[in-house]
């Protein structure tokens, strides 16, 4: 199943994407539905920090940010310090997670961030709940981004 969202911000690319490449960045945006766990020394990302196609840690997704209900095995095809990332793991339900996510300035001091996710679950009737889920998520991150940034209307950029 494919999912894509897209927010235009009115922030810089660069500080939108100092956020999203950081953990206290995702779990901002997925508060309160979910907290991921990450170990320490592992806060922000960088391409000196990932290594295409390893697991860069493992982590506990947690509903309100308390009940696990899935382990992500983390791992990044690429990292683009300019502001972008394709994630390519795997966890316990999800067979397939692939997240593309890119930060591209759009005007001065404005900027439009595009989800992209690609997933496949691990039971295949459970697609529809996966759908609803991940569609449910990531419209949250995306409200979480606008509020945190403010927002451009897309014929304005």
């Amino acid at each position: 199943m494919e999912i894509q969202l897209s927010s235009h911000l009115a922030a810089p690319a660069d500080v939108v994407w100092d956020s999203a490449s950081s953990m206290t960045g995702v779990n901002r945006e997925l508060m309160p539905l979910v907290r991921m766990t990450y170990p320490a020394g592992r806060e922000t990302f960088s391409a000196d920090s990932v290594a295409p196609g390893t697991v860069v840690f493992r982590s506990w997704l947690l509903v309100g940010g308390v009940f696990p209900v899935d382990r992500h095995a983390l791992s990044f095809e690429s990292f683009d310090v300019s502001g972008g990332f394709v994630e390519e793991s795997t966890s316990w339900l999800q067979r397939r997670w692939r997240h593309e996510r890119t930060v591209s300035t759009s005007a001065p001091q404005q900027c439009t961030v595009t989800d992209r996710l690609l997933v496949e679950p691990r039971l295949p009737f459970a697609r529809p709940v996966v759908r609803w889920t991940v569609a449910r998520v990531f419209r949250h991150r995306h409200r979480r981004l606008q509020q945190r940034f403010g927002t451009v209307e897309a014929g304005g950029l």
